[in-house]
Order: structure tokens, then sequence, then C-alpha cells
């Protein structure tokens, strides 16, 4: 019937939806949108058809009714409508790698992955991914799809995604569009979708989804296509056809097809094609009939009996006023709804002729602007229709035509108004624009990928951070990627400490590809604020264009800067600085923004040449006209002298101008650097005014945008006197350096030195002293000198060393005089400074001097003695006199008195006087004379010196440090007023200060004087070298050897000349393995000649023509041969060019150092040749390659052999072993690259090369586990077995490495089946098992099988159970059975009697053995031959006998059944003790069947069952049975059957019915029957109302036959019939509901019951249960959502946090839960905390960190000693998990606790208990002797 009614539909297809209504309402009708507004009539009209549904199938006048009401219920598809499995034809928007973007009816678009094709595309996908190669056959979805295309599609789901945007998945998989269809519905003449599935010699095989058919396309049919599409000279597999069948052979298994065009156009559906509702597709033509005309569309009838519906979009537009009712059209068939069966078609004529392709907008359309389209018609519910100027019309929903709904006018939207608009997507399917008039959107700067250009500043929204960067919304459809490195300036470690999801972000463009949809963008800030030009082409590169740009790659040759748009240059090694850089992987990292100018750009080969050095050539013309100049105009080099003006006065500095460049260039002058003094830089920035002009100053760096200035006076000396490093090569141990401090850490000192140089003196390098805080002793921007203690090249890291016994010079008093003169040389100047001002104040303060006597008037005497003053000569001053130099004096406010000045400090502007007597009595003055000693008293103490007075009477100054890096002292150390001291004079003359300058006596002064070493001589030795010489090439000159060092000698020529002798230039035969430059010493004299120079800074070689030559150091040469040889041939140079050097020469070579990140020696040839040897090319020997630092010495002679030159001029690669031969048979050095599991070792060879070696060629001796002794880097011998196409394999074989001194071989090398015998015992590795047998490797090429009747004794029935005993690479013993050596097989047994080896499966699994089944089949057998004998005479009785069989074994069958088609999701728990093994192996069954992600079942803890109980139940039918069987005896043998029953006969026959009766009367009444019907359960309920548990069972009955709505109604009905009382029943029975709409429901309905339960129930209850649910069901963001809102809203419920730790800790986040239990403890009350955390740790130790979980059982009972609950838990656990020791730990920490006795007692016990059970005799006897001391200790208490 079902069938006739899905053929034959009465009253058209609108009366299934009605029938459905009450079973799935759409959701439809609770959700605004913009096509879902129905009329008030019609949806009461709908109403009144659900409600009176009964009733309506009784009248068919009433079902014709209700159809022709629904008929006319058109409305446009909307996202809602979607359901899966409904199909669509749609067209092909957007063709990607990995997917299809499909445009759908109405302006909806859909998705279709790259595994929803075909299933012969998905099968070579998945065999591409396995292979890892790629197929040929296989082509791109680009190659075999275009936009344009109509495809058929089916909806597999809708997804809703964080933002609450729905997704829509689609298929076109031929077996799940073509579902409907089977082999006997298939017709000629039918339009199907097929996929190419195989290309075959005579055509092609395609897939059709219609199962048990093959589909045929003749190749001559497929030539027009292949043709006209001309995507190649043949069809692809996965490549979507639209096939006519021409012919159907055998009932539809066998189809031949065509896909001629022609054909497929003129293709019609038909009746006779017998077309049904089930198999209707999308894209067929049908010619139909108009039923009625609509506004919003038309209803149609076609194929005779189905009716269909045209929405306003689908009119043909030019005929949409001339359609009548019965007027016959051609319409194409857009979608079929799968449970309502709504038809869906167009009048469209770009559809009605199948295999076209709708009409298509030019791209340059789309986000077009229209100033004035005109409204062809308004729908009130879905938007409106308008005629753009060209003609053509467009569609705007009903959202787009006002900003939000409180502004929509509807009254501007009547036919003719024009609005304002702008095209924001075109619907291919509707052949429609799709307009917008909000004008956020007409004015929006993006709207498609297309809108974005590179270097637009962009803002965007974060959306997501992920491991590759951060995903960032620009507008509603477009997205981009912020890679990693873009998210700073610096790569960031944790970004999401600096960005949240919802951030606004500004951002910039890198790249954009609208063709792919991938938008790039840069976080970095000096991109985005850059004002210099985008570089986003080659062809804009210009020579001389300076921009930004961010390093991608820095190596030894320089570095790689990228732009825009994936261009990308080199920065040469040459021009990444004026001075030279070593290593720029250290200097400059990765991401790094730099600003670089183009040298040269070749667009067509895409190079770019760079260089950082901006200053080389002037400023692209046209720009300094508008730009000030800058430094790239003006370069100042360092050390340079400038007088400045000062500008502006800043808190860190002054801005300045430089005078000689009539001020034009800016400059910065930081106040750290005005002095050598702390003092005197705060003191002068305090006294320069704006306008001020300061002589002499220095440029000390030009690098940043400023160039930085120092006024230091030592650094100034410094640099004029050479006494300066200008790179790191220059850095020589022992070396005293000035520089300044850079930065002050906990650990040390930055010092930076002129030239940029920067080093570290540590902590323990700082001081002589102590060093407690590292900021006690410098502050920044100090002047310090340093001493080099050690360098690192491959860090370019320098340590030094600032102690003052390691940097004076050895004369305290003439340094700490210096410094004194130089400190008053600069107040002199900060005097006559402040004599140029007009204030009063300063030319009073400069008038004061020290020893000036002043006429003052008390003003006030504090309460710490000390007195201020005021007089005439001090207006505006400051006056004071401690109470110490009023001396005896007893003063008196308004007193005059006469004052001694002693200090002026004219930063505070405070005068500092004494009254004391001995200084103000007048005394003749003596002659003092210099360096004469006297005692003195300290009358003042000012931060950089100390005043005190001679016992002549004359004050003098004498300096606080003895050095600049004397900077702390003790407090013993530190002078006091009044204290006693001797100076001796080093200044008589009073001059400008007012004082005689003196110094401390070092007689009677602790300082630390050195003597200098004469390693620190090597300054003098560098700096020399850089003298103008008049040497050329060919001189001889005599010289004295300064120093000797491994690779070079340094030799004094005169007093200020220096020269280097090479090592290769010392002897003409050097031995090998010799040191030459140990033959030269210190002092010896020498005569040598001039073969060349190298440039002071670079150290590269110059020709003799080269400007700087003669600045240059000599390079020498001491050879007799060059000696005696003549000038003239030197000329040319005799040093060699690498390229003059040919592969396998052997040189000379010199060691330099063994470098250990890079692995390779390096060595020096000549002094310009450089070369590197690799380590596996420094010896055959492996006890060499372990330590080869320590086998090869600096400067040490080496033979070795060219291998190839660099790709610099002086580089050259080398090896020690020659050129490494690799051919098979040879033996080799080489280091494991990789471990591969069960396979074996990757090792890397000699000249960069990799080879392989088998686990079975690792030892001649097989293992358990063959690649425990070998492990990544380790060095090994290789025997090479072979080297064929690139490919090395490899042997560590010691019969192969050393065949003369191996020992036996235990597991010899099996090449072939030849070297296996019948009967051999082999070992070998498991390879795989398959259902065929076990695959043993026995080498690397070879395998043998074993049968599984050879694997064991026992009898498997689950082969799980062989790869659980016999995994990949499980070491075996195996006997040979059998060789094939034809066909190469090997067969093989693990039996214990062919071996001799323990069974592969152990006896404890309790398998039946092999013989035993065997037998137990022959007894059936020879049972049944039995059975047979005696057929004829038992024939009732084996009837009877196989009933009773049936009867018994048909609930076993039934409980054993792991699956179940009606499975309703619910399991309920019985036990019947007969069955509890086969209950155990079904649950064990369900649970590996069940898929993973599903959701867990309701679970029932009852007496409950399925099956029936076959005891008590169904006995009538069972009886009927055998009276049917025996009705069917007596009919075959009629002789026996009587013809007439009997009288008593009768009787019998009524009494045995009746005892029939009674047996089920009483099975109905027994009370352990178990319900079998809805009216079973009724009964049940309505005896026991209150009972949950049947409930439940009631609910789970239904869901077993999938009646989901049944199901929810017998919740409802518990909770309505329950007893309010009851809360517990009520609750089970919520929790059941949610357990169900989980499982079956969708989110909305969940939650819709949630809000209800939680009004009905204990809140907190409820919202742990659903936690429970989600978490069960893995639905974790759910889950942890949920819990987010528990805490807020539960706070101060301690389980709510428990249960959300637990919750995490199961997940692993480890450390979310240790943020979760602080948040807790700030929300929990006090009281709870120690709970808490003891809860907490408990469930670390479960889940989580057992470490952390015992910090917080520690800590917590360190705080709550005497918690001895928590104690008891602590142990408990401790003792579970932790060591005996751990354990032990605990008990001696409790029993020396001050607790009750009682308590003390328990802990005792349980002590003694535990080393009862765990420990020795010695820790009981402990036990019990600290339990004695215990009692003792007590009793001597309590008798105190």
């Amino acid at each position: 019937m079902a069938s006739i009614e899905e053929n034959f539909p009465r009253g058209g297809i609108q009366k299934k939806p009605t029938e459905k209504t009450g079973k799935a309402p759409k959701p439809t009708t609770e959700q605004d949108n913009l096509f879902d507004v129905r009329h008030e009539e019609q949806s009461q009209k709908r109403k009144r058809n659900q409600e009176d549904l009964g009733k309506r199938k009784k009248f068919k006048a009433d079902r014709k009714a209700g159809a022709k009401d629904n008929t006319m219920n058109i409305e446009p598809l909307t996202i809602e409508h979607l359901c899966e499995g409904m199909l669509l034809l749609g067209c092909i928007k957007e063709v990607s790698d990995f997917e299809l973007v499909i445009s759908l009816p109405n302006g909806l678009t859909g998705f279709v992955p790259v595994t929803q094709i075909s299933d012969a595309y998905s099968k070579m996908l998945s065999k591409q991914v396995a292979q890892g190669e790629v197929l040929e056959d296989l082509h791109s979805l680009l190659d075999m799809y275009s936009p344009g295309m109509l495809v058929r599609c089916i909806v597999t789901s809708v997804e809703k995604s964080a933002d609450g945007r729905r997704s829509i998945k689609l298929s076109i998989n031929p077996k799940n569009v073509n579902r409907g269809l089977n082999a006997s519905a298939l017709t000629s003449g039918m339009l199907l979708s097929g996929f190419v599935s195989s290309a075959e010699d005579h055509g092609y095989l395609i897939d059709i989804g219609v199962n048990g058919t093959h589909a045929f396309l003749p190749r001559q049919k497929a030539q027009n296509y292949i043709k006209a599409v001309k995507r190649g000279p043949d069809l692809k597999i996965g490549q979507n056809l639209n096939c006519v069948i021409e012919q159907v052979k055998n009932e539809g298994r066998i189809v031949r097809l065509s896909v001629d065009r022609s054909e497929v156009a003129a293709s019609l559906a038909t009746e006779q094609q017998n077309w049904t509702l089930s198999n209707l597709l999308p894209g067929l033509v049908v010619k139909a009939k108009v039923q009625k005309v609509d506004p919003l569309g038309i209803s149609l009838t076609f194929l005779s009996s189905f009716t269909g519906i045209v929405d306003f979009m689908h009119v043909d537009p030019d005929k949409s006023i001339n359609y009548s009712p019965n007027q016959v059209v051609k319409a194409c068939i857009l979608s079929v709804h799968p449970t309502s069966k709504v038809v869906r078609l167009t009048l469209r004529q770009s559809f009605l002729n199948p295999g076209g392709s709708p009409n298509q907008l030019s791209n340059d359309r789309i986000g077009a602007v229209v100033e004035e389209s005109t409204v062809k018609a308004f729908y009130k519910q879905f938007g409106a229709i308008f005629e753009l100027d060209d003609g053509t019309h467009a569609f705007a929903r009903l959202k787009h035509l006002s900003k939000n709904r409180k502004s929509f006018k509807p009254a501007a939207f009547k036919a003719g108004c024009k609005h304002k608009c702008r095209i924001i997507d075109y619907s291919l399917m509707d052949e429609m624009c799709i307009l917008s008039l909000k004008y956020q959107v007409i004015g929006a700067r993006f709207l498609q990928y297309q809108d974005i250009h590179t270097g637009d500043v962009v803002q965007g929204r974060v959306l997501a951070l992920k491991p590759i960067g951060m995903q960032v919304k620009v507008t509603d459809g477009i997205k981009g990627l912020v890679p990693s490195l873009h998210l700073a300036d610096v790569i960031l470690k944790q970004p999401e400490k600096k960005y949240n999801v919802g951030d606004e972000v500004k951002c910039r463009v890198l790249e954009c590809n609208p063709a792919e949809k991938k938008l790039f963008l840069t976080l970095k800030k000096t991109l985005i604020q850059s004002k210099l030009p985008i570089l986003s082409k080659y062809e804009d590169a210009e020579p001389g264009l300076i921009t930004h740009g961010f390093v991608v790659c820095a190596r030894e040759f320089g570095c790689i800067v990228k732009f825009y748009n994936d261009v990308k240059g080199l920065v040469p090694k040459n021009e990444l600085s004026a001075e030279p850089i070593s290593c720029p992987d250290k200097v400059f990292q990765e991401g790094q923004v730099v600003k670089v100018m183009v040298l040269k750009c070749e667009p067509e080969q895409e190079r770019l040449l760079l260089s950082f050095k901006l200053s080389s050539t002037s400023a692209p013309e046209g720009k300094s006209e508008h730009t000030p100049k800058k430094k790239q105009e003006v370069k100042y080099q360092i050390g340079e002298m400038v007088d400045v003006k000062v500008l502006k006065k800043k808190e860190n500095g002054l801005e300045v101008s430089i005078l000689e460049d009539e001020g034009n260039v800016i400059a910065s002058l930081p106040t750290v650097y005005l002095s050598d003094f702390v003092a005197n830089c705060k003191l002068l920035w305090h006294c320069l005014q704006e306008g001020d002009v300061l002589p002499r100053v220095m440029c000390l760096s030009d690098k940043g945008d400023r160039i930085i200035l120092c006024r230091k006076s030592a650094v100034i000396s410094a640099v004029q006197e050479e006494q300066v490093v200008r790179n790191f090569s220059e850095i020589q141990p022992g070396m005293l350096l000035t520089g300044y401090v850079r930065n002050v850490m906990h650990f040390g000192v930055f010092v930076e030195f002129p030239f940029g140089v920067t080093g570290l003196a540590p902590k323990v390098s700082m001081s002589d002293k102590f060093v407690t805080d590292t900021k006690d002793h410098f502050v920044v921007g100090q002047t310090v000198i340093a001493k080099v203690m050690s360098t690192d090249e491959e860090k370019q890291r320098v340590l030094l060393n600032l102690k003052v016994s390691e940097c004076s010079s050895g004369n305290p008093a003439a340094e700490s005089f210096s410094l004194l003169n130089q400190y008053f040389k600069e107040v002199k100047e900060i005097r006559n400074l402040l004599k140029r001002r007009e204030s009063g104040i300063a030319r009073s303060l400069c008038e004061l001097m020290p020893g000036k006597e002043l006429q003052l008037v008390v003003q006030d005497v504090k309460e710490d003695g000390s007195a201020l003053f005021s007089g005439s000569c001090v207006k505006g001053l400051t006056v004071t006199a401690t109470r110490y130099h009023l001396g005896d004096k007893s003063i008196a406010p308004g007193e005059k008195t006469k004052g001694l000045v002693l200090h002026v400090d004219v930063l505070t502007s405070k005068v500092y006087v004494s009254l004391r007597e001995e200084l103000l009595k007048q005394r003749p003055k003596q002659q003092l004379k210099e360096n004469s000693q006297h005692s003195a008293i300290v009358q003042h103490i000012a931060e950089e010196f100390a005043i005190v007075s001679l016992e002549t009477g004359q004050l003098a100054a004498i300096p606080i440090a003895s050095h600049f890096n004397d900077t702390f002292r003790f407090d013993s150390e530190k002078l006091k007023v009044g204290q006693t001291i001797y100076a001796t004079l080093k200044m008589v003359k009073v001059n400008d200060h007012g004082v005689v300058l003196a110094v401390q006596d070092p007689a009677k002064k602790n300082v630390f004087v050195r003597v200098r070493k004469e390693s620190e001589t090597t300054l003098e030795e560098m700096l020399a070298a850089a003298v103008t010489h008049s040497l050329s090439v060919g001189d001889i000159v005599t010289g004295t050897v300064k120093s000797v060092k491994p690779t070079h000698v340094t030799v004094a020529i005169d007093d200020k000349l220096t020269g280097s002798i090479h090592a290769s230039r010392i002897l003409d035969e050097v031995p090998i393995d010799s040191f030459p430059t140990h033959t030269l010493k210190a002092g010896q004299k020498v005569t040598a000649r001039v073969i060349g120079g190298r440039d002071v800074n670079t150290h590269r070689y110059l020709p003799i023509t080269h400007p700087h030559f003669t600045r240059s150091i000599p390079e020498l040469s001491i050879r007799p041969s060059e000696i005696e040889g003549k000038a003239e041939t030197l000329k040319d140079g005799t040093l060699k060019k690498p390229e003059l050097y040919n592969v396998g020469q052997t040189v000379t070579c010199f060691v330099k150092k063994y470098n250990v990140l890079k692995n390779w020696l390096e060595v020096e040839v000549s002094p310009d040749i450089r070369g590197r040897v690799p380590h596996l090319m420094l010896s055959p020997s492996t006890k060499v390659l372990k330590h080869p630092e320590k086998n090869f010495k600096n400067g040490q002679a080496l033979s070795a052999t060219v291998t190839g030159t660099g790709v610099t001029e002086t580089n050259l690669f080398l090896s020690l072993i020659g050129i490494p031969s690799l051919q098979q048979g040879t033996i080799t050095v080489g280091v494991i690259a990789k471990m591969i599991p069960h396979v074996g070792l990757t090792i890397t060879l000699p000249g960069g090369k990799t080879g392989k070696v088998s686990i079975f060629h690792l030892s001649d001796k097989y293992t358990e586990n063959p690649l425990s002794d070998f492990k990544v880097g380790k060095v090994v011998r290789c025997y090479i077995l072979a080297n064929e196409n690139g490919k090395i394999q490899l042997s560590l074989r010691q019969s192969r490495l050393n065949p003369r001194n191996s020992s036996k071989v235990e597991d010899p090398e099996i090449m072939s089946t030849k070297d296996v015998k019948k009967g051999q015992l082999v070992r070998g590795y498991v390879k795989s098992v398959t259902p065929s047998g076990v695959f043993f490797g026995l080498s690397a090429s070879l395998q043998g099988r074993i049968l599984f009747q050879n694997v064991s004794i026992y009898y498997v029935q689950k082969h799980s159970l062989y790869e659980k005993y016999l995994p990949e690479g499980k070491f075996l013993t195996a006997k040979v059975l059998g060789v094939n050596k034809k066909e190469n097989h090997i067969e093989l047994s693990l039996l214990p009697e062919d071996t001799g080896m323990p069974s592969v499966l152990p006896e404890s699994l309790g398998l039946p053995r092999y013989s035993a089944e065997e037998e137990k089949r022959e007894e059936e057998k020879r049972e049944e031959d039995k059975e047979k004998k005696e057929e004829h005479k038992l024939k009732t009785k084996r009837r009877r006998k196989s009933s009773e069989i049936e009867q018994e074994a048909k609930p076993k069958k039934r409980k054993v059944c792991p699956t179940d088609e009606n499975d309703s999701g619910i399991e309920v728990y019985y036990r019947e003790e007969e069955d509890g093994d086969q209950e155990e192996e079904a649950a064990e069954n369900k649970s590996k069947l069940r898929k993973r992600g599903e959701a867990p079942r309701l679970q029932v803890s009852t007496g409950f069952t399925w099956d029936e109980d076959m005891k008590a139940v169904d006995m009538a039918v069972l009886n009927q049975k055998e009276e049917s069987s025996e009705s069917e005896e007596e009919e075959e043998n009629p002789q026996s059957k009587p013809k007439k029953q009997t009288k008593k006969e009768k009787e019998l026959e009524k009494q045995k019915k009746e005892k029939e009766l009674c047996k089920l009367e009483a099975a109905l009444m027994d009370p352990s029957r178990q319900p079998q019907s809805a009216d079973d359960f009724d009964r049940l309920v309505l005896s026991s109302p209150d009972s949950s548990i049947l409930w439940l069972q009631y609910m789970a009955f239904h869901l077993q036959a999938t009646e989901i709505e049944k199901a929810r109604a017998v919740a409802e009905r518990a909770l309505k019939t329950i007893c309010f009382r009851e809360e517990q029943e009520k609750l089970n029975v919520w929790v059941a509901l949610l357990n169900l709409e989980n499982m079956y429901g969708t989110e909305e309905t969940l939650m819709k019951v949630f809000e209800r339960a939680v009004q009905y129930n204990e809140p907190l209850k409820v919202f742990q249960h659903l936690c429970d649910i989600y978490a069960n069901s893995e639905k974790y963001k759910q889950a942890e959502e949920l819990y987010h809102t528990m805490l807020r809203r539960f706070r101060q419920e301690k389980s709510v946090w428990l249960k959300y730790a637990s919750f995490l800790l199961k997940q692993g986040q480890t450390e979310a839960t240790h943020r979760l239990l602080e948040r807790a403890l700030k929300a929990l009350p006090t009281k709870e905390h120690v709970d808490v955390i003891s809860r907490f740790a408990q469930l670390e130790f479960r889940f989580g960190d057992t470490e952390h979980a015992k910090a917080l059982f520690d800590s917590t009972l360190n705080s709550y000693p005497k918690r001895t609950d928590i104690w008891s838990i602590y142990m408990d656990i401790m003792i579970k998990h932790g060591s005996q020791k751990e354990v032990r730990d605990i008990f001696e920490k409790v029993i020396h606790l001050n607790l009750a006795p009682k308590k003390m007692k328990f802990f005792f016990k349980r002590y003694l208990d535990y080393e009862k059970k765990y420990g020795t005799e010695e820790t009981i006897l402990a036990v019990k002797t600290a339990a004695l001391e215990y009692v003792e200790a007590k009793s001597s208490l309590a008798d105190a």
C-alpha cells in the first residue's frame, strides 16, 4: 500500500508534510528568517489541519481542500528547510584543491569536500595518502570541474559554527544522490549523474550509485563529449557526467550509457520511465501543467500525478505575467525534500536543456555600486526584486533592505521606487545579482578579497589563535591569517597572553590571493606604521629605493629579506654593515624588521640584491626636497669631533644640532654621556639651556635614526689614541678597554665600547668585594675600564673583568689624582657657563669658593643640631652647617656669626659652611710643596671628593674613588667627618678651585695594586698595525717576534709597524702533524719578505693598487725559497685563489679550531684561504670521530684532499681521508641519523649521502630489542651491501666488517630461498598478521608465512588475539616446513613440538586445543549419521526436540547478538546466572562495535530484559506450533489419520486446552514475568506510578522500536504522574529525558528540557547531571561551557569546583586545574580551604600530576599539622601510589608531632601495621622503639 501511495499520491504531495507534522514539526516556525514569515490565516489553517488530522483522513473532500491550501504555501527555499538527505540541483561557483563551492537555489551556498566526489576518487585519494607518492591517474578537482557546471547534490549535514553561522555540507557521490534507484527501476531514456570510476580498453566504467548495476560508456560514444569539453584526450576518474541510459540488460544489472551532448540536452523525464517520489532526481526536465498562479509563484502538476512549486525567483522573467492555469510548460526539478516530498522546480530557460549552464556575471560587476535601481516587486516576508541600470533583475533580502528592522519602511519599496544599492554577490542558480541597500555595506571599503590590495592597512577582530598563527576577521566574508612570525616585532612564545579572541587589531596586508581566498597579514608595528614605499613586485624595485622588509633567513652568506607578495631579496655578507659581521645568524633574528636599500634587480629572474648600508648612495631623487637632511645624506664617522648647539632638553638627554652642518643635522646627547662623572652628568644637564653651545663633542654611533654623541673625556681620549677595538675579531684576551655601562642586570653588567662591541662582566668579576646587589656597584652610563677575560667567536660573546685589581695601571695615586683633576676641570667649565647667566643666584654660586669667609645671620637651629643661615652675599641660597661644624658654639636665631665655605652644591643651590675656630683663625700662609705628605682632618664629604683641612689651616680636596671602577665601599671603609687621614699633595696652587688637590697616602690606605701583565700589550700590538707605511710587495724587512699564535706570528717591523707571518709561510716543506709557528719564539729576530697586506678593519687581502694598501697590516713570509726569490715574481701576488685548486688535489692546512656546533674542523691553507673538513671526513677511525676536538690541536699541520670549493672565493671543502668511495663492498664510517622501530636505521655517510640498515643487518645475533644498542648521533662503521639508483644498503654485521676476527655467526644472512632448507630452525621478526596467516621476516628481502594452525596448539576464534601476542617486531624462532623456490614461498611453524620453544599463546587464556575441537566435530558427524538411519522412526520426536532446542536457544542467541538494527540506545542490565558467560561476551562485543564518539546508553540497573522468559511466556504459541507440526504430519500420512474423534478424545483435548489457558494466566500473573508490550507497561505503571525505574524501562521499550516521540511522551507522562514529594524519582526521569535529547534530539530541544528541569528540580543537581551527560558523550566543549556557567552561579558550592577539577584532569588539562584551585580558594570560605586543597590533591593523584599532589599535601600539612584526617588520607594514598621511603618519611613526620596521646597511638599502630606488612625485622623494631620513647617522654612530663 505504501508503494502505491508513494507512486500515486492522492491530492498532491502536500499530504505528507501534514502527516509528518506531529512527528517532526518544522523548526522554521520558531525562528525568525527572511523567507520564513507566513500569513496569519495560513498558520491558523495549518494548526487546525494538525488538530483535526484524524478526522481529515476520513474525508476525501477535506483532503483535497487541505492539499489545495498547502499548495499555495509557496515560499523561497531557506536554510531552515534543508535537512539531511535533501536532493538539490546546484551550480559550481568556485573550485579549490579540497572542495567545490556550490551555488544552490534562492541564494544559498553549499560545500562539497573532496572526499564526497565518488567512491573511486576517494579510494585513489586514500591510496595516494598511504603511499605518499603522487598517482598519475589522480587528477585535481581543478582539472575536472569548472565554475558554471550543474551538479546534482544531496545534503549530508547542516552544521552550526561558533559564531551562529550555518554551513551546508553536500555530497555529489552517486551512491548518495541516486540511492532511491535500484536496478529494476532503470529504464532507457533516464537521465542520471555518473562518475568515471575506471578507464578500460573499449570504454569507461561509470559509477551511477546503483547497487548490483554495472554501467558502461563505450569509447566512441564519449569522443564527441571529450572534444567538446577540451579537458584532455581521456575522461578522468572522478569526472562528473550527465548520462542517458541507452540500453538496459539482465534486469538492470548491465546498463549502456551515452554522454552525447545533443542526446542529453533533448532528454525529458516521462511517465514511461516510472519515476517515483522516492527516486525523483533534481535536474530532470519535465512537462508540467500550471495549476495556479500566485504573486509568490506558481504551483504545477507533472508526470501525471506529482505536484510541485515554482517560487517567484524561478519564474521565467519574460513570461511571468502570461502564465495561466492548465498551461503546459517545460520545467526543471530543483529540489526534492526527503520527508515532506515537496518538489521545487524552475521555469528559467537556462535549466530547460540538461547539460547546459546558467548565465554568469563578470567578476568586476560584483562589488559595484548602482546609483539608481528600480523596485520591480516587493515581497513582504522575503525581500524585493530590483531592475538594475543594465536591465537585469536582482534580488535583495529583507535584512539587506535597511540597517535594522526598526528603520525599515515598506512604503519606500513600492514598485517604481528608486534606490542606491551595491551588488554583493551573484546567485548562479537564480541568475540574479544579490543586492544590499545598507549604507554601511555600500560604503564598505572591502566587500570581497578582490577589493583588498597589498599594503592596505585594515582593521580586524581576532577569531582564533592557532599554532601557525592568528586568524583575523576583516569583514563578514573576509578572513585573514597573521603568521606566528608576524604577531609582533619580535617572535612571541606565548601569543595568547598578548591577544584574546575578540580583540580589535590593526594589520597590514602582506599578500592577498583572491582566487584561493587567502589573505596574509602582519601585526609588526614597524611595518604598519612605515611611510616608506611598498615593495610588492620585482618591477618596482628600482636601484636606490629604500623600504622596510623583514628577515626570513640569516646564514653565513648573508640575509634573505622578504617584502610584500612574497618578493624577497638577498643582502650579501659585505652589505650587512659597515663593520664586518662573521656570523649574521647571531646578529639578525628571523622576523626582524629592517630598513634596506635596493642595489640591483632582475625582474625576469626574480633576483633582488639589497643592502643594509643605507648611506652608500644618496636618497632617491625628488624626496630630499620634502624631508630635512637625515643621516643618509651626511655621514659622521665614529670618533669625529663636532661642536653642537642645544635645541631641546629632554628627560633623558639633550637634542642638539651639529654646527659644522649649519645646524641641519639633528643628534642626540644622552645625559649619562655628558661626563665621565655621574655627579657632573646631572649638574651639566641642569645648567645647560637651549641655545648653549658645547664644543668638542664626539660622534659615538650613527646607526639609528639619529646620531648619538658623547662628551666622556675618557672615551674620547681612548678613541683618539686608538685604544679601541672596531670589531669582534680585534678583541684579544687581556686587553684593557674604556667603555660605559650599557645595562645592569642581577647576574652582571653589560659594558659597551665605541664602535658597538659589547661584553658582559659577570657578578663574580665585577668587584674585588663581595657583590650582593649589582645596582649598588654600577649605574647605566657610568664610565668603566674593562679587561677582556675571554671571547666566544661562535656566539660573538665577550666576558669582561671590572675588578680594580685587574684593571688598574698599578699606580693608584696617579689614577685617582687624574680623576680628581678631570672632575675639577669640568666643574670649572660649569662655573664659566653659570657666570654668563643673568640669574643672580647663578652668579652668587660662582662667586662662592671653598675657603671663603662669610658674614652670616643665624636663621634657625634644627633638632639634629644643624643650623640654617642667611646673609646679603647668599641671597636665594641655602646655607647650612652641621652640628660638628658649629663646634662648641651655642648660637641662637638672629645672632650674627662668621662662617667658612667648605663646599658649594650648584645642583641644589646649597652652601656648606663651618664655624669651627680652628678653621676660622688666621694662620700665616706656609709654602706647600708637591708630593709632600700631611695629616688632614675630613671636614665635608661630597659625591666625588672630600674636603679636608691640613694642619697648615688650608683646605684640600681628595678623591673618594681611586679608579673609574672603584664605586663601592663598605661602611667601615667610608670616610667620616672628623676623621684624620694622611694626604699627599699633588697640586699646591689654589687657582679657581679654592682648594689644593691631594690624594690619600697609599701607605695608609688598603688598596689593591698589581703589575701589568705582558699579555696586555696585545692591545698596542694590534693598534700599531694601522700605522701608515710605504712597504710594497717584495720588500725585504727585518723585525722582532712579538707574539706566537697557533696559526700566525706577530712581528714588530719597527717601533710602530706590526706585520704577520702565517703558519704556511714559515717552512718550505711542512712535516705533517708538526706545529710550524712553534719554531719561532718571542723576541727572536727574523728577516721576511712582504707578500701582501690585510685591511685593518675587515682583515681582507688588498691588492697592491688599493688606495688603503699603505694602511694595511703587512703579510710576511720567512720561507727560504721566497726570501731568496726575486721581488718581481711576487708583484702579481703569490696567494693562490680557490678556483685554482682542483678536486682531488692534496694541500697542507693548519688547524684553527673544531666547530662543535657545525660539526666540522676549521683550517687555514694560506693567509687568505680557509677550509672546512666535515666530521665524517676527519678519520676512518670511530675513536677519533667520537672526540674530534681532542685529536686535533690548534696550529697542527695536516694533509688534506680538496673535495670542492665554497660559495665565497676563500673557502675550500677538504677531506682527511681522501675522496670517499661508496662502492659495493667497501667499509666506511657513518653517523646514525634516524631510528625506525621494526625497520632499522638511517645512517649519514661521508659526502652527505644516506644509507639504510635493515634490522637483519644490525648484528650477527638477533635480539628482542635490536635497536637498543644504538642512538641517534652514534658513530658506526658500515659495510656497503649495495649502491644502486642512489639507494645505499648497509650492514653493521661484524662478519662483514671483520671477516677474519668475527666470532660465530648465530643468525646467518638469508639472501634467498636457496639459503633455507626444510627442517631448519630460523630466527626472525613478525612482520604482520593477515587473514591468511602470520608473515615472518627472515631477512630484508625474504618473508615466510605461518598458517594459523601452525602458530599455536590452541584453537583461536578471534584473530585479534594473534595481533596482541604476535605484534609487529616480535622476536621468535620458527621451523621451516617447506620451501617453494619457484614462487619464493616459505612455510614455517611456531608450534612447540617443532621449535622446542614455549607456545606463543599462553595456557592461561583457557583456549580449546585443536585436537579437542576436531574430536568434537567427528563426534557430531557420527551422531548425525546415526540420526539419519533412524530418521523414519523418530520423525515426530525429532521435530519436537528441535522445537525445544529453538525454545532454549532463542533467548541466548538474541542476547549474544552484538548489534541490533532497532537498538534503542538504552541498556538495561539484568542477571541470569545460567547465561552469565554469554552476557559478558555480548557486552564485550557491544563495547567493541560501538563507534567512537557515539552517545552512551541510558543505563537502567534492574532485573528488566528485552528478551522473553521462555519458561513462562508464549507457551500457547509453542503449542500451536506443535499442533501445526502434527497436522502437517497427519497430512503427509493420510493413512494414519483417524476420520473422526471419539467423545473421549474430545474430552481430553478440552482438558488440554484448559490446562494451557491456566498456564498462560499463571504466566501473566507471575511477578517475575517481564512486560512485552505497551499495555503491559501501562499495567505496571498504574500499579507503581511513582517508580521511576518502570517509567525508564517503558521509555527504553519505545526507543528500542526507534519511536522517539513516544519515548518523549512517556517521559512527560511520568513527570505528570509521579508524586511531587518523590523528588529523586522525578529527577531520574528528567535525567533520562536529558539523555534522550542528547542522543536523539537537537541542541535546542536539549536546552529546552534542561531549562524546564532546572525550574522543577534543585538546579545544582540538574547542572551536574547534564555535565556528566556531556562528558560521557564526549561533548567536551559544551561540558566546559556549562562548568563555567556553574562556577558563576554556584561559586560557593565546593562540589562544583571539585567536579570541574575532575573533568579538567581527565582531559589532561593539569595547568588549568592548578589555576582553578587558586580561583576556588578565592571564592570559597576560609574554613573550606583545607578540605578543598586535600580533595584537589586526591584528584591530582588519580588523574593528574602526582608530584604536584604531594606538594599540595605537604604545604597543607605544614600549615595545619594537627589535621589528622588529612594525614590519614595522605598516608592511604602514598601507601597505594608512593615508594616505601616516601611512606616512611610521612610516618616519621607524624610520630614526631605534638598530638593527643589517643591520636598518636593510632598513628603508631598504623606505622607498625605497615612495617609488619612491607618492612623487615629491623624496621618493625625501630617503630616499637620510637613508640616506647614517646611513652617514656610523656610519662616523664607527667611526673614532672
